[in-house]
């Protein structure tokens, strides 16, 4: 099973990093435009969640040997995650709603796009949690019950202990 989990998050990965190239050398359809950075930053946040698998993989199985197949559904679900969390950095980017705080060149916008995507997708709990102080401080809206018991998948996997990587995300 290790090997079909390793195999599924290398697919991801190749086929988020080849829409990657093609957006950057100019290689989408025309009709895909309008979509083009917001699908890239969801793509480079896959990229980041598949790093953060494949770290996880090589830990638990390499380093500490505690293979748990109980953790079999979280190697699938959690690049996809981070691939929804890539297209939200974007629209609270695109919004306003965050702002990069770094200067950027001319020609470099983009950049800063993919930079937060990434960071979305390699670590969706702090983007979640981040994403949710945003909303409670323009909207009003509460917290999660999880962020508001001072709990969060974070914690429930550290309970677990089956699957040490997954508690630093």
């Amino acid at each position: 099973m290790i090997l079909l989990i390793v195999l599924y998050l290398i697919a991801i990965c190749a086929t988020c990093v080849s829409y990657i190239t093609l957006a950057l050398l100019g290689q989408i359809p025309a009709s895909w435009e309008p979509i083009r950075i917001g699908l890239a930053c969801c793509c480079t946040a896959g990229v980041g969640g598949v790093l953060y698998c494949l770290r996880a993989v090589y830990i638990n199985r390499c380093v500490r040997n505690q293979w748990s197949a109980q953790w079999n559904w979280w190697y699938v679900l959690r690049p996809l995650t981070s691939f929804i969390c890539g297209g939200a950095s974007y629209l609270f980017l695109k919004a306003g709603l965050l702002v990069l705080e770094s200067k950027t060149e001319g020609g470099a916008s983009e950049i800063g796009f993919y930079a937060l995507a990434f960071i979305a997708g390699l670590n969706v709990d702090k983007f979640v949690a981040k994403i949710e102080n945003v909303a409670q401080a323009v909207w009003g809206i509460e917290k999660s019950r999880s962020a508001n018991t001072g709990t969060s998948v974070a914690n429930d996997t550290a309970a677990a202990k089956s699957n040490p990587s997954a508690t630093e995300d």
